[in-house]
């Protein structure tokens, strides 16, 4: 009888300073995963990480970030919107939906809301009403429009798919857009109601996909494009767009 030796668990996760061509350096998480199979590096609102197979080396890491510089660093710039103030009274800024800016006027109120209105988005609020009952008011317009977008696209997608979700949920998502649970929930970046809607409509299409197929294989990718030929113009958008589009939820509603 042979026993089965634990397998040794992963080197914790350590930060490395990346050099930079004038003297500076950015820090970058290198995180080591078995289920990993190939680099990956991705920037949220934490900052920069580095998923490595187990087996990676460091010099094959060490070239995948200097290959990936000039990314990192454009990415990097466009999280700007999550480092300015947090949105508050008396700033007429138009406010982003579904990739347009859209008005934005204040009124009074008995209780703070937000709705689309003829001329835009208008804000109702008590006199006493503080900046964070403010945000509140703006997340859940927020999650009423992606709702009213969900209502629209998912029952043509439902008869194509094996089954349907156990649930939707919607809220701000670090880095992912989207993903699926082992219980079949659908989870989705709330700030892809601000980006353009055909970018929306591609991560929910994706998701669903992998109610057909649980994995990213090429019978995967097959579905998805037979539902959203359009996917890699999509998926270029929110590659370029995504962190904006995060950093500015974040100061939109929290």
């Amino acid at each position: 009888m042979f026993l089965r030796l634990p397998r040794p668990a992963p080197p914790a996760p350590e930060t490395r300073a990346l050099a930079l061509a004038d003297g500076g350096a950015v820090p970058v998480r290198w995180v080591r995963d078995r289920r990993a199979r190939r680099l990956r590096l991705i920037v949220s609102d934490k900052g920069a990480r580095l998923t490595l197979p187990m087996t990676a080396s460091v010099r094959l890491a060490e070239n995948f970030l200097l290959e990936h510089r000039d990314w990192l660093l454009a990415q990097l710039a466009k999280q700007a919107p999550a480092d300015a103030p947090p949105f508050g009274r008396g700033q007429h800024e138009p406010l982003p939906l579904r990739g347009e800016r859209v008005p934005l006027s204040w009124h009074e109120g008995r209780f703070a809301r937000a709705r689309l209105g003829e001329h835009g988005i208008e804000l109702h609020l008590p006199e006493r009403a503080d900046d964070r009952r403010i945000r509140a008011a703006l997340r859940e317009f927020y999650l009423e429009q992606a709702r009213a977008d969900l209502g629209a696209w998912v029952p043509k997608y439902l008869p194509t798919l094996p089954r349907a979700p156990m649930a939707f949920r919607l809220r701000p998502l670090s880095s992912l857009w989207g993903s699926l649970s082992p219980s079949d929930a659908l989870s989705l970046d709330l700030a892809l109601v601000l980006g353009r809607p055909s970018a929306f409509e591609y991560v929910l299409v994706h998701e669903l996909c992998h109610l057909i197929h649980a994995n990213h294989s090429r019978r995967f990718w097959r579905e998805v494009e037979a539902r959203c030929p359009a996917w890699r113009d999509e998926r270029d958008y929110l590659r370029g767009e995504g962190l904006a589009l995060k950093g500015t939820l974040a100061r939109l509603i929290r």
